[in-house]
């Protein structure tokens, strides 16, 4: 069994990329602990699991069936409802890293912790499997490693595709505004920036199809070595998965 830390944000998580990963791991007999700024429970973005203010893009764009009912089972969960501190994280041992996304502003403090980089960085260094997705990538793409570089400078990697972000935006700005646009920049333009080569970056496939526990295909995630990314809520399962496998081969050595 190992131990793995899911660090999130106070507030607007999302849930999907928290819950899918959580429900997968606990399957896998796994030890979960969470991490927020204060050490108290965090609270994702409810209007992914409502789906207020989406109008008639609600199906596309809040949380799925099988997403919401892993999160209303991890909101219950008791290392969910008792999480550690992110400066906590720095005096503890873990066997892997998760960092999911969110883009909501309530999630900047969670993208800029110098605590969560610093952890991110050891990890890297330990090599430990660390697995980020969406805007989660964000936390190591700013973490530096002991060349100054960043984590993922010589690495490839997937995160939010800039044509994902920008549609989303677009299609609902006129009355959500930057709920869309965490930062002025989009993710895969700041991820890209600290590349050796923005070749190393892959967006994946047009699709906007979700995967489930049934159906991973739809999935997208880039490996290298120890760092696992994905895009967006869509590829949940596969990216929960391939997490799980890169644990048991780090505890096979």
């Amino acid at each position: 069994m190992a131990r793995v830390l899911i660090a999130i944000p106070n507030d607007d998580f999302d849930p999907t990329e928290t819950a899918v990963p959580w429900k997968v791991l606990r399957a896998a007999k796994h030890e979960v602990v969470f991490a927020t700024q204060d050490g108290l429970p965090g609270e994702c973005d409810y209007r992914l699991i409502t789906g207020k203010g989406f109008g008639l893009l609600k199906p596309l764009l809040m949380a799925n069936r099988d997403a919401c009912f892993a999160y209303a089972a991890m909101a219950q969960s008791a290392e969910f409802r008792n999480p550690i501190e992110w400066k906590t994280v720095l005096r503890q041992d873990f066997d892997g890293l998760l960092l999911p996304g969110g883009h909501a502003f309530g999630v900047q403090p969670y993208l800029e912790s110098q605590d969560l980089q610093q952890k991110t960085a050891e990890m890297f260094a330990a090599n430990k499997p660390v697995a980020a997705i969406c805007h989660g990538v964000l936390v190591a793409a700013r973490a530096l490693g002991p060349d100054g570089e960043s984590l993922l400078y010589q690495r490839r990697t997937t995160a939010l595709p800039k044509s994902m972000e920008l549609s989303a935006w677009a299609a609902t700005c006129l009355w959500l505004g930057d709920y869309y646009r965490t930062y002025p920049k989009t993710v895969e333009d700041e991820v890209t920036d600290v590349l050796a080569q923005v070749t190393q970056f892959d967006a994946g496939p047009r699709s906007l199809r979700r995967d489930s526990a049934s159906d991973l295909s739809p999935g997208f995630t880039v490996r290298d070595r120890n760092w696992l990314s994905a895009r967006w809520p869509g590829d949940a399962h596969r990216f929960a998965h391939e997490f799980v496998a890169m644990l048991g081969e780090q505890r096979g050595h």
